[in-house]
Formats: structure tokens, sequence, C-alpha cells
């Protein structure tokens, strides 16, 4: 059964990749399509065709590596007008580039060219992929957020320690020795309702903790609610050493290596966990962040690889919060879905990492660098800069930007994209990261 629902968390994963990736190809499609481009295909994968139809003047099909698409679109470029043989590896690449380019602008038709249109238009056709996967994820977090919640704690009380166990202590029992929890001692039950603290009205367990850890050796007037009825209690916080975490939870150290502490106050109660509906814009909120942490991570991507790399080849270990290929995201996938949790804690985590792609479908694509999207939205943008200049000079429209001259950059991109992956795809087969140690 394990090994059924395994197999599912990465079916569910691929199904819905090639989901996120047929509507990042439709926002291209769109678009294109209603501003009279000609599209000859519209592919989902690489490679060999495993089926394919042909409705209109469009091929739509499948192909057999599922690892993006395309779509193919007349005249991206403009047609060459160089004759001859191409002497050098660039060139040739070049020439190759312009002779496939040339074949895509059917006879008469050349108007119906993408590079013919103008600049916003193109902006607009290569916007739609990436703003499509950018939608995807504002939707899958606004699902998880607005309408199934978000794990947290709520004001109702789950626990109450019996003592106070030293700081750093493995002790799990209390002793005579120990001293009682303020929690206990003030007759605060599981089950109490927190309704407010010192006057502050409890809206979250968050709320209670925030006074609590303010509060050290301060006696502060609790209400719960016990069965339906308001009760007053007396809690009085003491004072605990903890160590200082930052805003993601990682430890804090100082200079010398030791742990950073600071005075706290502390209870000895814990709060029932529930998913907890958030406001509808909480969604776009979480796609964002996680959009900057993207670009952070693409920032630090040279890093990161090298130390996939060193784990690979050494013993050390991964970095969780690493990059990962399709592969790591689907042995993840598979990983939540086998585990022994309920079925909504499970498809909470799916739907997350299904989310947190499609953002990071959003942010790698528009990196300025042919041949992704970003790319040939700087070349559009560059071309409208150079027809602005000059109008502004009074001087004809400049012949349109020809980015076959890129080609050899673009081959460089390629092949370091390429290698990414294979180095990715490597490590998630013989070092892959899991959510569970």
């Amino acid at each position: 059964m394990e090994t059924l629902l395994y197999v599912l968390g990465i079916l569910i994963m691929l199904v819905g990749l090639g989901l996120s990736i047929g509507l990042h190809e439709i926002g291209h499609l769109v678009p294109a399509k209603l501003f009279g481009v000609r599209v000859g295909q519209y592919m989902i994968g690489f490679g060999p065709r495993l089926w394919s139809r042909r409705f209109g003047e469009t091929e739509y099909g499948f192909k057999a590596l599922p690892l993006g698409g395309f779509i193919s679109m007349s005249g991206m470029y403009p047609p060459s007008k160089e004759t001859g043989a191409a002497k050098g590896v660039f060139r040739t690449l070049v020439q190759d580039a312009r002779s496939a380019n040339d074949e895509t602008i059917a006879d008469g038709e050349e108007a119906r060219s993408f590079y013919r249109l103008p600049v916003w238009k193109r902006v607009i056709v290569m916007l739609g992929g990436p703003v499509m996967n950018l939608l995807l994820g504002i939707l899958i977090f606004t699902i998880l957020a607005s309408g199934i919640g978000l794990s947290q704690g709520t004001t109702t009380i789950a626990s109450v320690s019996e003592c106070v166990l030293p700081a750093g202590s493995t002790q799990t029992e209390c002793t005579a020795d120990d001293p009682a929890a303020p929690a206990a001692e003030a007759g605060i039950l599981p089950g109490d309702v927190l309704v407010s603290i010192d006057g502050v009205p409890i809206e979250t367990f968050a709320d209670a903790s925030a006074i609590i850890r303010d509060s050290p050796d301060e006696t502060l007037s609790v209400v719960v609610d016990r069965d339906g009825e308001q009760q007053t209690l007396q809690l009085t916080p003491v004072a605990a050493e903890r160590q200082v975490v930052d805003a993601a939870g990682a430890p804090q150290f100082d200079e010398d290596g030791e742990p950073i502490t600071q005075e706290v106050g502390y209870a000895g109660f814990g709060a029932q966990v529930a998913f907890v509906q958030q406001p509808i814009g909480t969604g776009t909120e979480m796609a964002f962040q996680q959009a900057g942490a993207v670009a952070s991570m693409i920032v630090t991507l040279p890093v990161r690889l090298w130390d996939v790399g060193v784990a690979l080849f050494t013993d050390a270990e991964r970095d969780p919060n690493g990059p990962l290929s399709v592969v790591g995201v689907g042995r993840l996938a598979g990983e939540v879905a086998a585990t022994d949790a309920p079925v909504l804690n499970r498809m909470v985590v799916l739907l997350n990492l299904l989310g947190a792609l499609n953002i990071a479908l959003f942010v790698f694509n528009m990196i300025p660098l042919l041949p992704l999207d970003g790319g040939h939205i700087v070349v559009a943008l560059w071309d409208g800069v150079r027809r602005a200049w000059a109008r502004l000079r009074g001087k004809p429209a400049p012949a349109p930007v020809d980015a076959t001259r890129l080609v050899p950059l673009t081959v460089v991109v390629a092949v370091v994209l390429i290698a990414m992956g294979a180095l990715l795809l490597i490590a998630d087969l013989f070092d892959p990261v899991s959510l569970f140690g």
C-alpha cells in the first residue's frame, strides 16, 4: 500500500507539472493567435513525437520528454538577408538559426510573423507564459490559505506541562525537584480556550505566546472559556533562557560560535493545531514571498550547485532547501503521499509543492537571457528603445533587431541549463533530499 501511495504521489506531481507546462504554453498561444501570428505547433515535451493532431493551421501534441514545452510561431526574427556559406562554428550556428527561422515564414504570410508585431504585443505574448504560472501559483496558494487554511496554533489549550525542565535537557519526565510549570500552578487545563491575557483579547496562540515571552516573573490575569463559562486565572510566567532564532527559525550564534540566548517568559502549555482560514489576499502574499525566495536562490545558484556537487561526491549532507530537479520534486511528492498522516495534511503539502513549482517556473523564465522568455522580452524592449530613439532624432525606423546574432550566447546558456539539470537529476537519483530524514 505504501508503494502504491508513493507512486500515486509521483503521478500527481507529474500531472500537475504537465498541467503547469501546458498552461504556460497556452499563455503564449492565446495572445499570439489573438494578435494574428501564425502558430505552427503547440507541443508539451521535447524529443520524439508521441501523439499529435492538427486543428486548423496549428499542430497540437505531446513529445517523449516532459521537461518543458513550446509553441512554434512564424518569424520569431526578421528573415535573413545574408547569402553564401557560413564559416566558423558561431557563424554556422547563426546561419542555421536564420535558416530555421526563415522556414517558419509561410509564403505570402510574412505579415503574420511575430517580429512584425508592435513591441507591446511581443512583450505580451512572451509574458503570457510566465504570468500564467504566476496566476496558477497564486490560485493554488489562495486555495491553501483561504480555502483549506494554514496550520497554526489555535486559542484552545492542548496540553499543560507539569513542571519546568532545564533548557537543553534531554529529560522527559518530571521529578520531585523540578519546579511546577506556571500554567499548571495557575489551574489552566487542556480544553480551555484563551479569551484574554492581561486585558488583551487573544485571537491566535501567537498573540498569547508574545505576551507571555515579554512578561517573565510578572503576574498576568488570564481569562479562559471552560465548558461555556469564563474563568479568570492568575498566571506568572517564569524567566527561562532560550536560544535566539531568526525569522526562519534557525538558531543564532555569536562571533565565538556560542549560541545567543535571551531571557523570556515561560508558562508551560501548548495549543491545539488546526487549519485556520486566512484573508483572501494571503495566497497572493505567499506567492510573492515564494517568488522572492526563488529569486534569492537563483542569485546564489552557482554556490548552491557547487554544494550539490560536493554532497554528491562526498559524505556531506545536501541542503534540504536547495535546488531540485523534476525527479527530486517527484520523490518528495511520493514521500508525502506515502506518509502516515491525515489525507488533508498530505494534500496540503502536495499543493504547496505544486504552487512553489509554478512560482519557480515564473521566476526562472523571467531571467533576461535567451532562450528563456525573459530574453525574448529584453530583445523586444531593446527594439522598442531603438525605434523610440530614432523617432526622437527624426530618423527612419531602424530594421528589427536580429536576435539570431545572439545564438552563440543562447547556445552557451542552453548548455549551462542542460549541465545544471543533469547535475540535479543525478543528485536526486543517487543523493536525494528527504523531507523525513
